[in-house]
């Protein structure tokens, strides 16, 4: 099942901390010294902040999935809606190892649909080299070349390995 998922950049983690737990009345399944994540069933999201010196506001939007599959199935859906989808496998984001499809949509709003299959140490991995600014893990995906077999006019439908 998908889980729809929202992250949101903010200046001040305590404070934003204690705004989303009373707002959702749940603590952080996730706490980490530049990160907490949400993971709610009612609404079923993922919601995500960091304070990592980016631009308060809305990083990123998503969907979460359960397998490689669900992951796969996405890849049409998202090149169907024209935007470049960039695949970025086995990243190193947020404090867990996830594969990835990255696209912007019209108004340039990143979205990262993922499948999420392990916990990692940091935030993001060593010399990510689709982070963006090295503060977080949200590629450009304008800037970004998309899959050999979309630049080939055929549909992006799973993850490759490596990122750009």
């Amino acid at each position: 099942m998908n889980r729809f998922h929202v992250h949101l950049n903010v200046a001040d983690l305590p404070a934003s901390l204690r705004f989303y737990t009373e707002l959702f009345a749940a603590e952080p399944s996730v706490l980490k010294p530049d990160y907490a994540k949400w993971m709610l069933e009612d609404p079923r999201i993922n919601f995500a902040i960091s304070a990592t010196g980016r631009t308060p506001g809305i990083d990123h939007l998503g969907l979460q999935v359960d397998s490689a599959e669900e992951l796969a199935a996405l890849g049409p859906r998202l090149d169907a809606a024209g935007g470049s989808v960039v695949p970025e496998g086995a990243a190193v984001c947020c404090y867990a190892r996830s594969d990835k499809l990255w696209t912007e949509d019209p108004q340039g709003t990143r979205w990262e649909s993922f499948h999420t299959f392990g916990d990692a140490t940091s935030y993001h991995g060593a010399g990510a080299a689709c982070a963006s600014d090295g503060a977080g893990c949200t590629p450009d995906p304008a800037a970004m070349k998309p899959a050999p077999a979309q630049a080939a006019g055929a549909s992006c439908c799973a993850p490759r390995s490596g990122c750009c």
